[in-house]
């Protein structure tokens, strides 16, 4: 059984799509990270919002920092 509850903070950075140059730090290297960017809605019933989800992957082989993350245009 492994005891060790240490987790591994990294630098990475998002390649293409509208997150491009976006900066941030992940914990034990997700596979997926997901980036949302709200949408205007006109005339919200009761406080409905829109947002709009980009995926990114993490990029292979996932070597030294600043791991990169690339934009899935196909996704979700």
């Amino acid at each position: 059984m492994d005891s060790d509850c240490t987790t591994r903070e990294e630098h990475a950075v998002l390649v293409g799509g509208p997150a491009h140059g976006l900066r941030l730090r992940v914990t034990d290297r997700p596979p997926v990270v997901q980036v949302t960017r709200p949408c205007e809605v006109e005339a919200p019933p009761g406080g409905v919002r829109a947002e709009a989800l980009y995926v990114y992957r993490l990029g292979l082989p996932a070597g030294e920092e600043p791991l990169r993350y690339g934009y899935d245009a196909a996704s979700p």
